[in-house]
Formats: C-alpha cells, structure tokens, sequence
C-alpha cells in the first residue's frame, strides 16, 4: 500500500541526500496510483491517501497557528492576529498570490497598465485624464455614475455621457485597427473575431459620412 510521504517521524533518521531521493520517489509513487485507478475501489484508495496526507498537512500547520478562545468567535471579536481587517480585499488577496501589478498600477491615471492586449493598451493610453478617471471608477471600482458625479463634482448624467462617449470611441478605433487584418482573413482571437462580426454592419469601411450641405450652400 502507498506510505505517506513527507511526514517528520518517516524522514528523522534519513540523511538528507536520501530524504530527497524518498520523496521524490514517493510523490512519483502517488502519480502512478493517480494513473492507474479505474475501479471505485482505486479511487476509493486514492481518496483515502489524499485525506491522509491532508491530516498531515494540517497538522503540522496547526503547529504554527495562533489560537484564541471561542467566545472571542462568538462575540465577532478580533485583534488583527487571526484575521486581519484587509484580509478579505481583493488586491491583499492578489498580493498574497504574488500578484502585485494590479496594486503597483491601482491608479486612474495608469490604468493602460492593467491591460494585457497590446492594441486596447495603446487606445487608453491615448485618452485624457478625465476620461481614464471615469473609465477607472466605473470599470475597475465598480462605482455608480452618482459616486463619479459627486467625485467629479459633475452630474450624473454628464458622467454616463461621457462614458458612453468614450465607449464609442474606442470601439469605432478598435474596429479600425483590426479592420484590414478582418478584410484580409488574417489571424483573431475569438473575442476579436465576435467583435468584427457584431460591428461590421455598423462601422463598415469604418468611412465617415459625408455632411449633408445647407440649402444656401448648394450650388
């Protein structure tokens, strides 16, 4: 039967040159078990081994884990040891990860940095200031257009003007920059392509129309 590996009592009498090789040898050991189940009865085996080396994992965290009586539970009190206040905030959760781009770029005014796609980094890149502020509020904090009015100090309908202003915008310039690579039946990506599709009946050629002369100024 599979032995559990990486348990202290298994390895304490074990050089560590050959601690090494054991645990390599018993995590390919764990695969070939993962490989060769078919019956419900492997997988029941395999089930069991999965529980019990989470036992020991647990374990042996559980030695470095602050306790604290269950009344404190109870009553919602906690010092900042067990859970800390920013613990459940997206960007602390992302630093933990080792995700830090999105709290080093966590401003309006660089939010092209949070954009991975080359050519839509290109386009927010180029709007101005105030327009990456709303767009940064509204896209990224998920603010209403009443928070980004009072912020702005501006109406609500303005900023939802603005917005939708913006959008279009950068969706008509979108549609032109992959245009020739659509006409040509280069290579998209599937939201690429979508994208063209939904739009070619809109912005066609991507032409501007012709302004329609005053009567005093026809000929």
């Amino acid at each position: 039967m599979f032995k559990e590996w990486g348990t202290i009592d298994e390895y304490k009498d074990i050089p560590v040159e050959h601690m090494i090789l054991k645990r390599e040898a018993d995590r390919i050991a764990l695969l070939r078990q993962e490989d060769a189940a078919r019956t419900l009865y492997d997988f029941e085996n395999l089930v069991s081994t999965y529980n019990r080396l989470d036992g020991n994992r647990e374990r042996r965290e559980r030695g470095y884990e602050i306790g604290r009586p269950q009344s404190y539970l109870q009553l919602g009190y906690t010092d900042g040891t067990i859970i800390p206040s920013p613990i459940g905030h997206r960007l602390w959760k992302q630093m933990l990860n080792g995700n830090f781009l999105d709290v080093i770029f966590d401003c309006p005014y660089d939010i092209q940095d949070l954009i991975t796609n080359r050519i839509i980094f290109e386009l927010v890149g180029d709007l101005k200031e105030g327009q990456k502020e709303v767009l940064y509020y509204w896209e990224v904090r998920q603010w209403t257009p009443q928070q980004i009015a009072a912020l702005r100090s501006q109406t609500d309908r303005n900023i939802r003007k603005l917005y939708a202003v913006m959008v279009e915008s950068l969706r008509r310039k979108l549609y032109m920059r992959l245009l020739p690579r659509f006409k040509e039946n280069l290579p998209l990506n599937v939201q690429q392509q979508r994208f063209m599709e939904n739009n070619y009946a809109k912005y066609g050629e991507g032409k501007p129309k012709r302004k329609r002369r005053k009567k005093d100024e026809m000929p």
